[in-house]
């Protein structure tokens, strides 16, 4: 009876062990792929490549995403250029990314964001200068920040291996900009103007600042952002209808 119990303790506690290596290994294989400094800390420019190819969020050089959605001033348009211009902050070379927003043809908002991409592939967001217009005369710079300043700090766009139930900062200048997200699913399916797509990456986003707004955004892997869906604080979807490569 005594060996019996010894074979069983001694199989139960090889099992324990193979579970925790396996669970360990698990977690060492996400962590890789996490970023590789906190949003909290200053970044390691060693850490960051030259180019944002990360399949949900590429941005290559010269490539415009053009996205329409029905409003009730009108059509809304939002052409987003992957420029060739750069940013450094610190020490980071982050490619510079144009959005211009026009309804009926009217400019109303012109961003220009900042990203950059590390070794394992996550895409941070180090800030963005923003101008809304009203009558062709810019009405306010609200909503712009650059990671370093005033206490801003750099924060995660797209991780390199989204999975359900991660959750991150965007972006952080207190007061200003504090856009949360969280990775709700890898299966969804939507069809826009250019195009139906399924295994889709959705990304609820908010911010404390106004959380009256809630955004659903879709990405495909190999495309990027092909859909946004208002589900609190209005009903507004914004569609990929076109991409133009270099």
């Amino acid at each position: 009876m005594l060996k019996v119990l010894i074979v069983v303790l001694a199989a139960l506690l090889l099992a324990i062990g193979l579970f925790w290596s396996f669970h360990h290994t698990g977690q060492s294989l996400k962590q890789a792929a996490q970023p590789q400094t906190s949003p909290s800390q200053t970044p390691n420019p060693a850490d960051f490549v030259d180019e944002i190819d990360n399949k949900y969020f590429p941005l290559l050089v010269g490539t415009t995403f053009v996205y329409e959605a029905e409003t009730d001033e009108g059509t809304e348009r939002g052409e987003v250029v992957v420029t060739a211009e750069t940013r450094k902050i610190l020490g980071v070379t982050c490619v510079v990314v144009r959005d211009r927003v026009t309804v009926n043809g009217e400019l109303r908002e012109e961003t220009y964001d900042w990203y950059a991409q590390d070794k394992a592939g996550n895409v941070w967001y180090f800030g963005e200068d923003t101008k809304e217009y009203e009558g062709g005369v810019v009405v306010s710079t609200e909503g712009s920040w650059e990671a370093g300043v005033s206490g801003a700090q750099q924060g995660i766009i797209m991780e390199a291996s989204p999975e359900v139930g991660d959750a991150y900062r965007q972006e952080h200048a207190k007061g200003v900009a504090e856009d949360m997200a969280e990775v709700l699913s890898l299966k969804e399916s939507a069809s826009v103007p250019y195009g139906s797509f399924d295994n889709l990456l959705m990304i609820k986003e908010w911010s404390p600042l106004n959380p009256d707004v809630v955004e659903n955004k879709y990405y495909a892997a190999g495309v990027g952002q092909v859909l946004t869906v208002m589900v609190k604080g209005g009903s507004e979807q914004s569609k990929l209808v076109e991409i133009r490569r270099p």
